[in-house]
């Protein structure tokens, strides 16, 4: 599936399953939230804390699959597409670090 694909699939969920998009704020804070359920599993899996025995079944994978969705919920309704964006982003930050990290001493 593309970005273009994905964006596409989402918006028909939306309008077939969500009946509208939740508003751009409210989508917004539903990000983090998301965002901070891949965080927990990240710090107790990976992470120094220990995992509690409700985290332990927690899916990466089915999280990471949450914020991929709010964030392209989130492209959709600002009308911005997300292959031109990544390709925009990737020309900036190779013009920007096309050397940077070959010559960091830490990598």
């Amino acid at each position: 599936m593309t970005i273009e694909q994905l964006q596409q699939a989402i918006d028909q969920w939306i309008k077939t399953n969500g009946v509208r998009y939740f508003n751009e704020l409210t989508n917004t804070a539903v990000l983090m939230e998301e965002v901070g359920e891949v965080a927990r599993i990240m710090a107790r899996r990976y992470g120094e804390q220990s995992e509690k025995e409700s985290d332990k079944n927690a899916d990466l994978a089915d999280e990471l699959a949450d914020v991929l969705f709010v964030l392209v919920c989130l492209a959709n309704q600002t009308g911005v597409d997300l292959t031109a964006a990544v390709h925009k982003n990737l020309e900036k930050k190779t013009l920007r670090d096309k050397d940077r990290h070959k010559q960091n001493p830490k990598l």
